[in-house]
């Protein structure tokens, strides 16, 4: 009982600093390597786009905290040996601090755009938490298969920016090609740790609800 007492704490300490609390980034924030443009470089229209496109990134980023939490409460309320689940845990929550970068990076772009957040955050995060939650009660190898098909997803969803950010947006380019390293190398890992290629039905289901998440976000 006190496991999972504990665990879940955990989980909702950190539902309740993704949604409410300013995020400090590790890492620096990226910067481009050409000179970097900010908000009055940009037309009305160039920043208008800008600031919607860097909501959804955000809201991205706060799904993917309630991924990586959910699937690291499954893993430790999970069965078979405490150490596996443990280290799965310990695994998912690694790959979630370098996701915490990228909310404060997208946050404080929006701050730079005069853009503001989605008003729904919360509603994705308990989306996002639910899903998270049931992949990882299926097991380590399905859990760890979701996170490479999220990403894999994810690394396509914001090659799709790089093609709609203004040119001369350098400053939001530059957090979301970091952004793209980072989840291509999230996935790699996952599959590294065994984590399993999952079945095309699921990869479309996901696929679907991602567009409705993002479709929305764009403007609310």
């Amino acid at each position: 009982m006190s496991h999972f007492v504990d665990a879940s704490l955990i989980a909702a300490d950190s539902a309740l600093r993704t949604l409410f609390a300013p995020h400090r980034a590790s890492r620096p924030t990226p910067v481009a390597t050409t000179l970097e443009a900010v908000p009055g470089d940009l037309s009305e229209s160039d920043q208008a786009l800008s600031g919607a496109l860097m909501r959804v990134n955000h809201v991205g980023e706060i799904c993917a905290q309630a991924l990586y939490t959910s699937q690291a409460l499954a893993a430790r309320l999970g069965s078979g040996p405490w150490q596996q689940r443990e280290a799965l845990a310990r695994h998912l929550e690694a790959a979630g601090q370098e996701e915490t970068d990228h909310l404060a990076w997208c946050k404080q772009r929006l701050d730079e755009l005069g853009a503001r957040p989605s008003l729904l955050n919360p509603l994705w995060y308990a989306g996002a938490f639910g899903i998270g939650l049931l992949a990882g009660r299926l097991g380590r190898k399905v859990s760890l298969g979701f996170v490479i098909e999220t990403e894999r997803q994810v690394e396509a969803h914001l090659d799709s920016h790089l093609d709609l950010l203004p040119a001369q947006d350098h400053a939001s380019r530059a957090v979301v090609q970091q952004m793209k390293a980072d989840e291509i190398r999230h996935a790699d890992e996952a599959q590294a740790a065994g984590g399993m290629e999952l079945p095309t039905p699921v990869k479309r289901l996901m696929l679907g609800s991602a567009k409705v998440m993002t479709t929305i976000a764009h403007r609310v």
